[in-house]
Protein backbone atom coordinates (compact mmCIF):
# COMPACT_ATOMS: atom_id res chain seq x y z
CA UNK A 1 0.00 0.00 0.00
CA UNK A 2 1.48 2.98 -1.08
CA UNK A 3 2.16 6.30 0.57
CA UNK A 4 -1.36 7.84 -0.68
CA UNK A 5 -3.70 5.28 -0.08
CA UNK A 6 -2.35 5.23 3.96
CA UNK A 7 -2.79 9.00 4.32
CA UNK A 8 -6.71 8.32 2.41
CA UNK A 9 -7.54 5.77 5.00
CA UNK A 10 -6.87 8.50 7.89
CA UNK A 11 -8.65 11.00 6.31
CA UNK A 12 -11.81 12.07 7.78
CA UNK A 13 -13.88 10.31 5.12
CA UNK A 14 -14.00 9.55 1.34
CA UNK A 15 -16.98 10.50 0.66
CA UNK A 16 -18.71 14.20 -0.21
CA UNK A 17 -21.64 13.59 2.47
CA UNK A 18 -18.94 11.67 5.05
CA UNK A 19 -16.56 14.89 5.20
CA UNK A 20 -19.49 17.19 5.41
CA UNK A 21 -20.93 15.30 8.58
CA UNK A 22 -16.45 15.29 9.83
CA UNK A 23 -16.39 19.43 9.27
CA UNK A 24 -19.46 19.58 10.89
CA UNK A 25 -18.24 17.42 13.75
CA UNK A 26 -15.25 19.27 14.06
CA UNK A 27 -16.37 22.63 14.11
CA UNK A 28 -19.09 21.57 17.16
CA UNK A 29 -15.96 20.19 18.99
CA UNK A 30 -14.02 23.78 17.61
CA UNK A 31 -17.31 25.69 19.06
CA UNK A 32 -17.10 23.69 22.53
CA UNK A 33 -13.67 24.22 23.58
CA UNK A 34 -14.19 28.51 22.63
CA UNK A 35 -17.35 28.04 25.30
CA UNK A 36 -14.65 26.07 27.48
CA UNK A 37 -12.12 28.85 27.56
CA UNK A 38 -14.24 31.44 27.65
CA UNK A 39 -16.60 30.36 30.47
CA UNK A 40 -15.29 30.13 33.97
CA UNK A 41 -13.70 27.25 34.91
CA UNK A 42 -14.51 24.71 37.84
CA UNK A 43 -12.38 21.59 38.27
CA UNK A 44 -13.43 18.83 36.69
CA UNK A 45 -13.22 16.53 39.68
CA UNK A 46 -14.18 18.86 43.10
CA UNK A 47 -16.19 21.21 41.47
CA UNK A 48 -14.39 24.19 42.97
CA UNK A 49 -13.09 27.37 40.96
CA UNK A 50 -9.94 26.78 38.99
CA UNK A 51 -9.38 29.92 37.21
CA UNK A 52 -7.70 28.82 34.35
CA UNK A 53 -7.53 25.18 34.17
CA UNK A 54 -9.66 21.96 34.24
CA UNK A 55 -8.75 20.81 37.31
CA UNK A 56 -7.97 23.03 40.43
CA UNK A 57 -3.84 22.66 41.82
CA UNK A 58 -4.70 20.81 44.86
CA UNK A 59 -6.62 17.69 42.58
CA UNK A 60 -3.92 18.26 39.93
CA UNK A 61 -1.17 17.56 42.63
CA UNK A 62 -3.42 14.91 44.26
CA UNK A 63 -3.52 12.55 41.15
CA UNK A 64 -2.08 9.10 42.08
CA UNK A 65 0.89 7.85 40.06
CA UNK A 66 2.31 4.16 39.92
CA UNK A 67 4.06 2.84 42.36
CA UNK A 68 7.46 0.66 41.41
CA UNK A 69 7.06 -0.21 38.25
CA UNK A 70 8.45 -2.90 35.83
CA UNK A 71 10.72 -0.74 33.30
CA UNK A 72 9.42 -2.34 30.23
CA UNK A 73 4.96 -2.85 30.64
CA UNK A 74 4.80 -0.43 33.32
CA UNK A 75 2.93 -2.65 35.52
CA UNK A 76 3.89 -3.31 39.15
CA UNK A 77 7.22 -4.70 40.53
CA UNK A 78 8.45 -4.25 43.73
CA UNK A 79 11.49 -3.63 43.30
CA UNK A 80 11.35 -1.37 40.01
CA UNK A 81 13.46 -4.06 37.66
CA UNK A 82 11.81 -5.42 35.03
CA UNK A 83 9.14 -8.53 35.33
CA UNK A 84 9.38 -11.38 34.58
CA UNK A 85 6.99 -11.35 31.58
CA UNK A 86 9.20 -8.97 29.55
CA UNK A 87 12.06 -11.01 30.40
CA UNK A 88 10.59 -13.88 29.04
CA UNK A 89 9.44 -11.84 26.05
CA UNK A 90 10.73 -8.70 25.53
CA UNK A 91 7.78 -6.36 23.79
CA UNK A 92 9.13 -4.63 20.84
CA UNK A 93 8.55 -0.89 22.86
CA UNK A 94 11.74 -0.39 24.81
CA UNK A 95 10.26 1.44 28.35
CA UNK A 96 7.01 2.54 29.04
CA UNK A 97 5.86 5.33 31.27
CA UNK A 98 2.58 5.81 32.68
CA UNK A 99 1.56 9.34 34.59
CA UNK A 100 -0.78 6.94 37.08
CA UNK A 101 -2.80 3.84 37.03
CA UNK A 102 -6.48 3.89 34.98
CA UNK A 103 -8.36 4.12 38.14
CA UNK A 104 -10.45 7.14 39.64
CA UNK A 105 -10.08 9.37 39.54
CA UNK A 106 -7.44 9.06 36.61
CA UNK A 107 -10.07 7.03 34.23
CA UNK A 108 -13.25 9.52 34.77
CA UNK A 109 -10.57 11.49 33.26
CA UNK A 110 -9.79 10.17 30.56
CA UNK A 111 -13.65 8.57 29.67
CA UNK A 112 -14.49 12.34 29.69
CA UNK A 113 -12.07 13.42 27.24
CA UNK A 114 -12.83 10.48 24.59
CA UNK A 115 -16.33 10.36 25.28
CA UNK A 116 -17.78 14.08 25.96
CA UNK A 117 -15.88 15.58 23.81
CA UNK A 118 -14.06 17.57 26.89
CA UNK A 119 -11.04 18.01 24.95
CA UNK A 120 -9.72 20.74 27.23
CA UNK A 121 -8.80 18.14 29.56
CA UNK A 122 -5.89 16.62 27.51
CA UNK A 123 -3.85 19.57 28.89
CA UNK A 124 -3.88 18.27 32.49
CA UNK A 125 -3.36 15.13 31.55
CA UNK A 126 -0.95 16.02 28.99
CA UNK A 127 0.92 18.17 31.93
CA UNK A 128 0.51 15.30 34.33
CA UNK A 129 2.31 12.79 31.24
CA UNK A 130 4.96 15.29 30.66
CA UNK A 131 5.79 16.05 34.50
CA UNK A 132 6.13 11.94 34.95
CA UNK A 133 8.85 11.79 31.98
CA UNK A 134 10.60 15.19 33.00
CA UNK A 135 11.05 13.45 36.46
CA UNK A 136 12.72 9.75 34.94
CA UNK A 137 15.68 9.00 34.28
CA UNK A 138 14.39 8.85 30.23
CA UNK A 139 14.91 12.64 30.51
CA UNK A 140 18.75 12.30 29.91
CA UNK A 141 18.04 10.85 26.48
CA UNK A 142 14.84 11.99 25.66
CA UNK A 143 13.94 10.85 22.04
CA UNK A 144 13.99 12.56 19.12
CA UNK A 145 9.94 13.58 18.53
CA UNK A 146 6.84 12.18 19.92
CA UNK A 147 4.26 10.48 17.71
CA UNK A 148 0.97 10.30 18.99
CA UNK A 149 -1.15 7.15 18.41
CA UNK A 150 -3.72 7.56 15.35
CA UNK A 151 -6.92 6.06 15.67
CA UNK A 152 -8.69 3.92 13.07
CA UNK A 153 -10.20 6.20 10.62
CA UNK A 154 -14.09 5.28 11.50
CA UNK A 155 -13.13 5.60 14.88
CA UNK A 156 -11.54 9.01 13.81
CA UNK A 157 -14.76 9.89 11.83
CA UNK A 158 -17.17 9.45 14.32
CA UNK A 159 -15.37 10.64 17.12
CA UNK A 160 -14.13 13.90 15.02
CA UNK A 161 -11.04 14.04 16.55
CA UNK A 162 -8.38 11.62 18.08
CA UNK A 163 -7.75 11.82 22.11
CA UNK A 164 -4.08 10.87 21.83
CA UNK A 165 -3.13 13.80 19.38
CA UNK A 166 -4.34 15.94 21.88
CA UNK A 167 -2.55 14.92 24.37
CA UNK A 168 0.78 14.62 22.29
CA UNK A 169 0.29 17.88 21.97
CA UNK A 170 1.07 19.25 25.06
CA UNK A 171 3.43 17.04 26.28
CA UNK A 172 5.32 17.68 22.73
CA UNK A 173 5.20 21.38 24.32
CA UNK A 174 6.08 20.57 27.45
CA UNK A 175 9.25 18.62 26.83
CA UNK A 176 10.17 20.73 23.59
CA UNK A 177 9.73 18.03 21.34
CA UNK A 178 8.74 17.64 17.15
CA UNK A 179 5.19 16.27 17.10
CA UNK A 180 5.79 13.87 14.41
CA UNK A 181 3.28 12.21 12.23
CA UNK A 182 4.02 9.36 9.47
CA UNK A 183 2.59 6.80 11.46
CA UNK A 184 -0.63 5.27 10.47
CA UNK A 185 -3.95 2.74 11.04
CA UNK A 186 -4.83 0.53 8.22
CA UNK A 187 -7.78 -0.57 8.71
CA UNK A 188 -11.57 -0.38 10.91
CA UNK A 189 -10.92 -3.14 13.34
CA UNK A 190 -13.13 -3.47 16.41
CA UNK A 191 -12.51 -1.25 19.37
CA UNK A 192 -10.09 -2.72 22.17
CA UNK A 193 -12.24 -2.37 24.47
CA UNK A 194 -15.01 -4.52 23.27
CA UNK A 195 -12.51 -7.22 22.77
CA UNK A 196 -11.68 -9.76 25.75
CA UNK A 197 -8.33 -9.36 26.41
CA UNK A 198 -7.02 -12.67 24.73
CA UNK A 199 -8.27 -11.22 21.19
CA UNK A 200 -6.78 -8.20 21.54
CA UNK A 201 -3.29 -8.93 20.28
CA UNK A 202 -4.73 -10.49 17.16
CA UNK A 203 -6.77 -7.72 16.42
CA UNK A 204 -4.01 -4.72 16.55
CA UNK A 205 -1.66 -7.17 14.48
CA UNK A 206 -0.36 -5.48 11.26
CA UNK A 207 -2.82 -2.68 12.29
CA UNK A 208 -0.22 0.06 11.35
CA UNK A 209 2.02 0.95 8.75
CA UNK A 210 4.84 4.49 8.15
CA UNK A 211 4.12 6.75 5.62
CA UNK A 212 7.65 7.70 5.70
CA UNK A 213 11.52 6.50 6.58
CA UNK A 214 12.21 6.53 10.32
CA UNK A 215 16.22 5.41 10.24
CA UNK A 216 18.24 5.69 13.14
CA UNK A 217 15.54 7.56 15.10
CA UNK A 218 14.73 7.79 18.66
CA UNK A 219 10.60 8.40 18.98
CA UNK A 220 8.09 8.14 21.77
CA UNK A 221 4.11 6.84 20.79
CA UNK A 222 1.68 8.69 23.29
CA UNK A 223 -1.18 7.47 24.09
CA UNK A 224 -4.29 7.80 26.93
CA UNK A 225 -4.94 4.30 27.87
CA UNK A 226 -2.00 0.69 27.83
CA UNK A 227 -4.33 -2.38 28.62
CA UNK A 228 -2.41 -5.39 27.23
CA UNK A 229 0.05 -3.22 25.14
CA UNK A 230 -0.98 -4.65 22.21
CA UNK A 231 -1.93 -1.85 20.13
CA UNK A 232 1.10 -0.15 20.81
CA UNK A 233 3.44 -3.34 20.73
CA UNK A 234 1.55 -2.91 16.54
CA UNK A 235 2.52 0.02 17.01
CA UNK A 236 5.88 0.23 17.53
CA UNK A 237 6.43 -2.97 15.30
CA UNK A 238 5.71 -0.78 12.36
CA UNK A 239 8.25 1.90 13.24
CA UNK A 240 11.17 -0.34 14.13
CA UNK A 241 10.30 -1.66 10.44
CA UNK A 242 10.60 1.70 9.27
CA UNK A 243 13.82 1.73 10.59
CA UNK A 244 13.38 3.17 14.28
CA UNK A 245 16.12 2.83 16.82
CA UNK A 246 13.96 2.42 19.43
CA UNK A 247 10.35 3.09 20.38
CA UNK A 248 9.11 4.39 23.87
CA UNK A 249 5.45 3.99 25.27
CA UNK A 250 4.69 7.37 26.97
CA UNK A 251 0.53 6.93 28.24
CA UNK A 252 -1.40 8.96 30.44
CA UNK A 253 -2.95 5.24 32.37
CA UNK A 254 -2.20 1.65 32.80
CA UNK A 255 -4.86 -0.67 33.22
CA UNK A 256 -3.27 -2.57 36.62
CA UNK A 257 -4.43 -6.48 36.79
CA UNK A 258 -7.28 -7.20 39.02
CA UNK A 259 -6.05 -7.87 42.57
CA UNK A 260 -6.28 -11.48 44.30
Amino acid sequence: MNGMMMRSLNELSNSRRGKFDSLLTLGVTALRRMLEQGLPQTCALCAARSHEGQLCAPCMNALPELGPSCPVCALPSPTASTCGACLKHAPRYSTTLAAGAYAYPLDRLVQALKYEHRLSLAHPLGHKLAAIVDRSPARASLPEAVIALPLAPSRQRERGFNQSIEIARVVARRLALPLDSGLVRTGNGAAQASLPWAQRRRNVRGAFACTQSFAGRHVAIVDDVMTTGATLESAATALLQAGAARVDAWVVARTLPPKN
